[in-house]
């Protein structure tokens, strides 16, 4: 059915001069000219065929017909002003989902989710740890946080990079308790732990200098999440990327002996369909997430900074 509505500027027009009895103060609220009001109110009566207003001994008084539809349009309004309102707070709260990494969600995410929810109750956080990524378009999911370079495939995306990331060597307080001074060359003397292959080790040798042998020893894992639980655990010492392994370093679960690290390519990113990336939901959680990379680069530059003055007072 096509609805047959008036102009709403000649609604709002109506209403206002309505309110206030007054066309000139309508005017001022709406920042239009009185002569506009006027013309608006007149073209409204006109449109539904009766007169809304009387002036009387210079005074603009409603109509009995004014008054009446008066009530239809404040109801209009009001139940538009509801909604409006009601959809706003559904967009800047409600349910939130968040497809990431099991090992971001485990090493990252999950030890902050508290903080989060105490800054923002409005919203109902959901997390789903998968390997896939996800795809927006049919799969119920507000958001992401993927590794990579930045894939130019990502096509209908917006993506903020989460942080810069390097590789280093890191280990359980416990495993170095009686090591007064460690060198990298005494790291083949350790457990070692692996990821997936010996690639990264032979990495940090040749840029910690240190001629190792063709063949490394050592458990091989396939989770960065794992490589790390098995430092924490005492297990051996294993290579870890800076945004895994912040929470346990600013938490002293884990130290990082060496100041050798490789630069990485790869990063986090922050993803979520070009067409919702400002809803203000997404937008808080995105800025919470910077927020917090933020504060680990602080927080382990400063470790950085502290290691690397002890190291020198052994030398």
């Amino acid at each position: 059915m096509l609805r047959r509505l008036p102009s709403l500027n000649a609604l709002k027009a109506f209403e206002a001069a309505a309110r206030h009895e007054s066309f000139t103060r309508a005017a001022e609220e709406l920042f239009v000219t009185q002569g506009a009001v006027s013309h608006q109110v007149k073209a409204l009566e006109a449109e539904i065929g009766f007169k809304l207003f009387n002036r009387e001994r210079q005074r603009l008084v409603i109509t009995d017909a004014g008054r009446e539809y008066l009530n239809v349009v404040r109801d209009a309004f009001d139940r538009i002003a509801l909604g409006t309102a009601r959809l706003t707070q559904r967009q800047s709260s409600g349910v939130l989902t968040v497809s990431t990494s099991p090992d971001f969600a485990a090493k990252w995410l999950v030890h902050r989710l508290g903080r989060f929810g105490e800054m923002h109750p409005g919203i109902d956080l959901r997390v789903s740890a998968t390997l896939h990524h996800v795809d927006f378009a049919r799969e119920d999911v507000d958001m992401a946080v993927r590794h990579g370079v930045g894939d130019a495939s990502w096509q209908g995306l917006a993506g903020e990079r989460l942080a810069t990331e390097t590789l280093f060597a890191v280990c359980s307080p416990s495993l170095l308790r009686k090591k007064i001074k460690l060198s990298p060359a005494d790291v083949l003397h350790l457990p070692l732990l692996h990821l997936d292959d010996h690639s990264g080790w032979k990495r940090w040798f040749d840029a910690a200098q240190v001629k190792a042998p063709k063949s490394l020893h050592g458990v091989v894992l396939n989770r960065a999440s794992m490589v790390i639980d098995a430092a924490i655990n005492g297990q051996g010492i294993g290579l870890a990327r800076s945004t895994l392994a912040a929470w346990d370093l600013i938490n002293k679960r884990l130290i990082a002996p060496f100041p050798v690290s490789l630069p990485l390519t790869t990063a986090y990113w922050i993803v979520a369909p070009e067409a919702t990336v400002e809803l203000p939901k997404i937008t808080t959680f995105r800025r919470w997430l910077l927020s917090e990379a933020a504060e680990d680069r602080k927080l382990l530059d400063a470790l950085a900074v502290k290691a690397s003055t002890k190291r020198g007072a052994k030398v």
